[in-house]
């Protein structure tokens, strides 16, 4: 089989063309991940659905097909969590501090990502220094080069295209739980329902800084998801008064030296543990967020006690 078939149902003109069904585009992008689609095909039908819009079963069809491309045996997870922003950070990834806060209390994290296309210096090993010892990390080109080739055509498109979503979906440590970044509101209902299609039972999306799951502590944060696979929507009240950017470019952060404690800012302390507080009250159907918010500013308070620990 070839790509035709699929290209043709989605750009065949208007009042003949239609979205892919959820079996149609696990077919396709088996295909393409299989290295039998042409290059020209590939791109023809990125840039068909990204002209059209995203369809929650297209995306869930092409997350399906991912799944079974994986290098590698990833360790058992609690929490999945992507990292693909497709904008450019103008400060510190300080969800990366957040995730090695909810590390510590014992949630097993799979992290995997690309963010040459966020901040081209944050290479993989400045990533994994950030997220400390306990927080597993994968970058994409290891993880599925094939994926990674099709993410990487953003350079010869000039455009995002769908992979960006389907990577947030792919979840490829099996993890019980996921959170998720985007940067368009919209993203966060289509992302539900795929994952609903998908069988995900537990899930959290937010509008977060850059796109990933950042939380901006001085908003009300609307999150979008899944508990026991039904639909939730809930705001987390803004933490700060204060009325500021996520990221103020004459406000830069260090993130190894805020860590360390060498650096004292609120509103960036903050933003870490709200992000935690998220993540934390994802993967517990027990907590609270307000419950959350005061285990992960413990958590911070005492983050001294868990450096050196094994992975």
């Amino acid at each position: 089989m070839t790509l035709a078939p699929f290209v043709r149902i989605v750009a065949q003109g208007k009042g003949r063309a239609r979205a892919l069904t959820f079996t149609e585009a696990q077919e396709a992008m088996t295909e393409i991940l299989e290295g039998r689609a042409a290059p020209e095909a590939v791109g023809g039908l990125l840039m068909v659905l990204r002209l059209r819009g995203e369809e929650a079963q297209e995306i869930a069809g092409f997350t399906a097909a991912l799944r079974g491309h994986v290098s590698g045996v990833l360790p058992a997870a609690d929490l999945d969590w992507p990292s693909y922003a497709a904008g450019r950070s103008r400060g510190a990834p300080l969800y990366l501090l957040a995730a090695r806060l909810v590390a510590q209390a014992g949630v097993r994290i799979s992290m995997h990502g690309h963010n040459a296309y966020q901040n081209a210096t944050l290479r993989v090993e400045d990533i994994r220094a950030l997220l400390g010892p306990l927080v597993w990390y994968d970058p994409l080109a290891t993880l599925c080069p094939e994926a990674f080739h099709l993410l990487d055509l953003r350079a010869d498109l000039g455009l995002r295209s769908c992979i960006n979503t389907v990577l947030r979906m792919w979840n490829p440590a099996r993890a019980n739980a996921t959170v998720q970044g985007v940067f368009h509101p919209s993203y966060r209902s289509l992302q539900a329902q795929a994952a609903e299609i998908l069988g995900q039972q537990t899930l959290s999306i937010i509008k977060g800084g850059g796109g990933e799951f950042e939380r901006h502590p001085s908003k009300d944060t609307v999150c979008f998801g899944l508990r026991a696979g039904a639909h939730i929507q809930q705001t987390a009240p803004a933490m700060l008064s204060e009325t500021r950017r996520l990221h103020e470019i004459d406000a830069a952060v260090d993130a190894h030296k805020l860590w360390q404690g060498q650096t004292r800012d609120a509103f960036a302390q903050a933003t870490v543990t709200g992000t935690a507080a998220l993540a934390l009250w994802t993967v517990d159907p027990t907590t609270t967020i307000a419950q959350a918010e005061v285990k992960a500013q413990d958590l911070w308070a005492n983050r001294d006690a868990y450096e050196g620990l094994p992975a």
